[in-house]
């Protein structure tokens, strides 16, 4: 069976936008928006043993008819079939992720687009779990901001571009990357060792994020963060029922009680 044509109109449905957007920066940045209000990050796939499956079909299949989440690489992969379908100009980006400042230099394992707006080219992401930075021009210096954080991209000597994050706190390295040309090959590889590896950490672990209109919330195995302005609060979840409950409520993802029972923190 060949591959189906992109529903655009089920997927605009899904993140909740009436029709296509206009082709420049501010159409990219409704639709990344959109969608990051809409489809909440997660692993859960990994945690129950089912692996990712990146094929444009499966993942549309998940995201968009199941209304389940991702990680960076179904989300990305889903996000540039859409923009492609309304006519913008898209290709994959590797990226290093230096959130949370790793030991030592860190493979490239997340995947973001750049997209060329009216010959210039800008960076977008719908796939990022700790963060959300809005499309951005690859201007150095330049800062742009979402929800009172700070976002800049600076010239790495080492890896490219950085981009950097403020939410109070200082700058803090988010992810680098280069301009060079992706394949499929690479973007497999990479999902096989952050889907496989025992030293992955979504191997290892939970983890859901799903941006608010005002903030984002966050699930970590079981602990859960919310953020918003002004502040932040935090709890465990006590039971596997919560956790489903939650699941549903704040992330609408729908887990039977022996798939939230077969998780490792209720195993």
């Amino acid at each position: 069976m060949g591959r189906r044509l992109f529903e655009l109109t089920a997927y605009l449905d899904r993140i909740g936008l009436a029709g296509p957007v206009r082709v420049d920066s501010t159409g990219l940045a409704i639709v990344q928006r959109a969608h990051r209000l809409a489809i909440p990050f997660e692993n859960l796939d990994i945690l129950l043993g089912r692996g990712i499956e990146l094929a444009p079909d499966a993942v549309f299949d998940k995201l968009v008819t199941r209304r389940r989440g991702g990680y960076c690489f179904e989300q990305n992969g889903l996000f540039g079939q859409a923009l492609a379908a309304m006519g913008f100009s898209t290709r994959p980006l590797m990226a290093r992720v230096w959130f949370l400042d790793p030991p030592a230099t860190p493979g490239r394992t997340h995947v973001i687009l750049h997209v060329t707006l009216s010959g210039m080219p800008w960076i977008a992401d719908a796939g990022f779990g700790g963060g959300y930075a809005p499309p951005m021009p690859l201007v150095a210096d330049r800062i742009a901001e979402e929800a009172n954080v700070r976002y800049r991209l600076l010239r790495d000597s080492a890896h490219g571009w950085m981009l950097e994050r403020d939410g109070g706190d200082g700058w803090a390295r988010q992810f680098s990357f280069t301009l060079d040309e992706v394949y499929d090959a690479d973007i497999a590889i990479a999902n096989h060792w952050t889907s496989t590896a025992p030293d992955s950490r979504f191997t290892n672990g939970a983890f859901l994020n799903r941006i608010l209109p005002d903030g984002d919330v966050s699930l970590i195995d079981r602990r859960l963060t919310r953020r918003q302005p002004g502040g932040g609060a935090q709890r465990e979840i006590a039971n596997a029922g919560d956790y489903r409950a939650l699941l549903a409520d704040s992330f609408g993802i729908a887990l039977s009680e022996d798939e939230v029972a077969s998780l490792p923190f209720f195993a």
